[in-house]
């Protein structure tokens, strides 16, 4: 399929998986847009931009629904219509177990995860119903497929939620030729390893899947024909278990 002049918005697109799928897009002809909650980091990004033509930035927190409503009016007036929307917005705290999270913490995980993948979907998809084209990639977890300590209870019940958000949204409006597909990545050498419990170290981050990995799994599915649609991938270090 040819990109050339899509428009695509990705969330999180500041630094990880989000920065390295806005870098592929942008290489693709695609005009891009990096959303994301600090504006110091969507600006150095933009700045150091390795393919294609450098993006526009917006700042947005996803938790923030008139924040996210705001966005996508700015995009269509700037840009025109979003026709590829990346959901990479995501975060992780330290405190992975029930006894030790906090009732705060529980909400901050499902406010971006979740509920800001939801705003996100919800501003685009008036644009895409009404042209009947459209594509959504929402960057979950191997924790959106498996529950895992490492992950952590919140963690892994926002990216199951995610998962069915995903799948219940792209049964909908398959008839209407918007095509969702979740990506569900294993252990990722990106800037959320910082919210570990524990220092991760240079051996094991070297075993990680880096974003560009990731992105290539993006670039395979934009690229397909209207005709086909892969609603879900996973992918993984070859060395990370996953039964």
């Amino acid at each position: 399929m040819h990109l050339a002049g899509k428009v695509a918005v990705i969330t999180g697109g500041g630094s990880g998986i989000g920065l390295a799928i806005a870098e592929m897009l942008s290489g693709e002809g695609c005009r891009t847009v990096l959303a994301g909650r600090t504006a110091d980091r969507l600006r150095t990004a933009a700045t150091h931009w390795k393919q294609g033509p450098p993006p526009e930035v917006h700042p947005v927190d996803v938790a923030d629904r008139p924040q996210v409503d705001q966005l996508f009016t700015w995009v269509q007036t700037q840009l025109g219509p979003v026709d590829i929307l990346v959901n990479s917005a995501g975060v992780n705290i330290t405190a992975r177990s029930m006894a030790e999270m906090t009732p705060a913490q529980w909400d901050q995980v499902l406010a971006v995860n979740v509920t800001g993948a939801y705003n996100c979907m919800h501003a685009v998809l008036p644009q895409m119903r009404e042209r009947h084209w459209g594509m959504i990639i929402n960057i979950s977890s191997v924790s959106g497929k498996r529950v895992t300590v490492l992950g952590g209870v919140a963690y892994c019940a926002s990216k199951f939620a995610m998962t069915a958000l995903g799948t219940a949204v792209g049964n909908e409006e398959a008839e209407r030729g918007i095509r969702v597909t979740n990506i569900y990545p294993g252990e990722v050498d990106t800037p959320i390893l910082l919210q570990r419990p524990e220092p991760v170290s240079e051996e094991r981050r070297a075993s990680m899947l880096q974003p560009e990995d990731v992105a290539r799994m993006v670039q395979a599915i934009v690229r397909l024909p209207e005709r086909a649609h892969v609603p879900e991938l996973v992918i993984k270090p070859a060395v990370q278990p996953y039964a």
